[in-house]
């Protein structure tokens, strides 16, 4: 039982101790610092990525992101384009068959299958401009997240010490 408060002791003092793996980023007029950071980098490059796509990037130096945002934005916007030309292909034809005219491109299509075809364009449609404007708001966060980590301290030395009050 003697030994209990030794160990209540040894707890205490280890946990009194802050070990700190990076270096602190006060800045002193001594010290040379090659980056000075600038807090309004992050929100500058979110907003030229929402003024126009890619200049985030452009903004933090980050240049091969912007064919990958180009990419698939227009991928998004390729696809809505087939996706509405299909919808209005399939509506067109099942007006015309409930009209009763039976000379469509579609012989041999069963009416339900039709409509079934252009309920499924329409939802391919409409996934197709979320994928599109989800690139983009991809494309706002991304510049942000990377013109915040380009002010972060990437320092060699690792060690950890005891800092203490």
């Amino acid at each position: 039982m003697k030994v209990l408060p030794y160990i209540a002791v040894f707890i205490c003092l280890f946990l009194s101790f802050q070990g700190n793996a990076q270096e602190d980023i006060s800045l002193k007029p001594s010290d040379t610092v090659k980056a000075i950071i600038n807090p309004n980098a992050p929100a500058r490059a979110a907003f030229y990525s929402a003024l126009l796509p890619g200049l985030g990037q452009a903004y933090n130096k980050k240049y091969w992101k912007i064919p990958v945002v180009y990419a698939g934005i227009a991928s998004g916007v390729y696809f809505y384009q087939r996706n509405t030309k299909d919808y209005n292909r399939f509506r067109d034809a099942y007006k015309r068959r409930l009209a009763g005219y039976q000379d469509d491109e579609f012989q041999g299509v069963s009416d339900a299958r039709l409509r079934d075809a252009q309920k499924t364009a329409g939802r391919n449609r409409d996934v197709s401009i979320a994928v599109a404007f989800g690139v983009y708001m991809l494309n706002i966060l991304d510049a942000n997240v990377d013109a915040h980590l380009l002010q972060y301290n990437l320092n060699e030395d690792l060690t950890i010490g005891p800092d203490i009050w």
